[in-house]
């Protein structure tokens, strides 16, 4: 394999130029903190690992939302804070960050009466700062049943009507990244931080890293390092031997995704399962998934399984919900499994711990920052770089304020939501005028905003392939092109969410996309056959599921 020449040009820039601030993670994070610091100026490299959101940033609820039930744990600042943090999220990425009215059922032995969740959602709204249409709605029994009809009925007693956001996580981390390169920062990902290089004085000068497409090591100089590495946070600490009593709990979430066809539901919904916890019953395009779990986790980071158990749990509450649905394990198309790193608070469970971020700052000058909620990104970035605005005054500089609320992410600008529709409506017509399948064209949008013509434009300059086959193709070569897809499976799991939410469309078009793949990098046959497998075992991973091995702990089912 060989390396584009836009990826050799950045590593030429690494070996030899010394950078302001290097953040150490490309997750929603680090996407965010790496565009905050470009835009007030500073000269940033950004460097991953692995790919991009490959981390929990690929596999959250993927929701844009405030967090109601941090209510019953008094967050209330963190509440106010990342309800705010949506309308601005999405202002700023309309086509992303969609919303998505959100039906609370009230159930008998639930966790929330009707007065209490009444009086909750009011309180959200307000500390949201929720006007219009988007306030909050109480429902009869009768009324519930008709914005859902699949709920069922012998306990319902009513619910809520309030509104969220919807997002794909993956792409919002991947707009931020190659919107922070508009504002002059560099990112890179397959490059991970190995160790650091200390002055005289102990503060950190250089990064030691290592190409991992390549297998060069790397020493890059900088000024300021920020590691926004989530799960492994702890792990660049120790290298800084600076570790404290105050460490990263990690609590693993599952979600499993079924076809539309078997939960046709008509509204996100929120609802109670017997154990206490809730569930988000989410649709989207074709499918509709469900989650999540939360169970301690103390595995690899990098490979979190789906356990039988997992989606046995996710199932039975769900069916108790829904009971017509009466999902079976067999109806699972993928699932994803992820961990929140939250940081541990003795004598709590993880869905006790509080959802805050906290900085950590080390005598060498490493700042890392963990815990937080997808929703709460920009600020997370605006606070740790502000630490690094503390470091720049000891030295006598000055830095500039943040207006990322005001930076509009690469995909856009669109005015509002309703021109986004519209704008769905253009990229139709667009793909039927070449001849490729109109119904792409809400997942084209919804990923690539207005970046979607140029893909319809070099699928038009294919002649070879189906239909499918030459959109996706085109797809992949754009992705390549600007969005540093490296292997075949960074595009079929981040850059396009097939992996997850349209898992029968992969086999269709997989080869033309390896052939893709294949062009760019000068794959050997070998090259091609490994992605190839590369590809299959992701399938396999998250759509087969084995039993947990002994020791290992599960979420009980609970009946009710």
């Amino acid at each position: 394999m060989k390396a584009t020449p836009k990826r050799s040009q950045k590593l030429d820039k690494l070996r030899n130029h010394p950078f302001d601030l290097l953040v150490i993670g490309g997750g929603i994070t680090g996407a965010g903190v790496a565009l905050d610091a470009a835009s007030r100026g500073l000269d940033v490299l950004l460097i991953e690992r692995n790919d991009f959101a490959s981390g929990t940033s690929s596999k959250s609820t993927k929701l844009i939302h405030g967090g109601l039930r941090y209510l019953k744990n008094l967050e209330i600042a963190l509440v106010r804070e990342v309800g705010q943090e949506r309308a601005i999220v999405h202002e700023i990425a309309p086509h992303l960050v969609r919303p998505e009215k959100m039906l609370l059922p009230l159930i008998e032995g639930g966790s929330l009466g009707k007065m209490t969740t009444s009086m909750a959602l009011w309180v959200y709204d307000f500390l949201a700062d929720v006007e219009g249409d988007d306030k909050r709605v109480m429902l009869s029994k009768e009324e519930t049943i008709e914005y859902e009809p699949l709920l069922r009925t012998d306990i319902l007693k009513g619910g809520g009507f309030y509104a969220e956001y919807r997002t794909d996580d993956a792409r919002l981390t991947i707009e931020n990244v190659k919107t922070a390169e508009k504002h002059g920062a560099t990112a890179l990902n397959y490059v991970e931080a190995t160790d650091f290089v200390y002055g005289d004085d102990g503060k950190i000068t250089a990064v030691t890293c290592h190409d991992r497409f390549t297998g060069e090591s790397i020493s890059v100089k900088t000024s300021h390092v920020i590691s926004s590495t989530g799960p492994w946070v702890d792990e660049l600490r120790t290298v800084d031997k600076s570790m404290t009593d105050r460490h990263v709990f990690l609590s693993k979430g599952v979600h499993i995704v079924v076809s539309r066809d078997r939960l046709p539901l008509k509204h996100a919904v929120y609802f109670d399962v017997p154990d206490g916890r809730m569930f988000f019953a989410i649709p989207r395009l074709r499918c509709t998934y469900i989650g999540t779990t939360d169970t301690a986790y103390k595995g690899d980071p990098n490979a979190i399984p789906t356990y039988q158990e997992d989606v046995e749990y996710i199932l039975h509450g769900t069916n108790l919900i829904f009971p017509g649905a009466n999902l079976k394990i067999e109806d699972v198309e993928s699932s994803w499994a992820g961990v929140r790193p939250l940081i541990y608070e003795e004598g709590k469970s993880g869905a006790e711990m509080s959802r805050k971020d906290e900085i950590f700052e080390s005598e060498s000058g490493l700042l890392s920052i963990a815990g937080g909620k997808l929703t709460g990104y920009r600020k997370m970035a605006e606070r740790v770089v502000d630490r690094v605005g503390k470091q720049m005054e000891e030295d006598g500089k000055k830095l500039k304020q943040t207006t990322t609320k005001e930076i509009d992410l690469s995909g856009g600008p669109f005015k509002d939501f309703a021109a986004v529709l519209a704008y769905e409506k253009v990229i139709a017509e667009q793909l039927e005028a070449a001849s490729l399948t109109a119904d792409r064209a809400a997942y084209l949008v919804s990923n690539y905003g207005k970046q979607s013509p140029d893909i319809i434009k070099a699928a038009t300059l294919r002649s070879e392939g189906t239909d499918v086959g030459r959109l996706a193709a085109a797809e992949a070569a754009w992705c390549i092109e600007h969005e540093l897809a490296l292997y075949p499976i960074d595009w079929v799991e981040r850059r396009s969410g097939r992996l997850y939410f349209d898992m029968p469309s992969i086999e269709p078009i997989l080869e033309e996309v390896l052939a893709v793949f294949a062009e760019a990098y000068n794959y050997t046959e070998a090259d091609t056959q490994q992605e190839r497998e590369r590809v299959h075992k992701a399938m396999k991973w998250v759509s087969e599921f084995e039993p947990a091995p002994e020791g290992v702990v599960v979420p009980e089912v609970v009946e009710g």
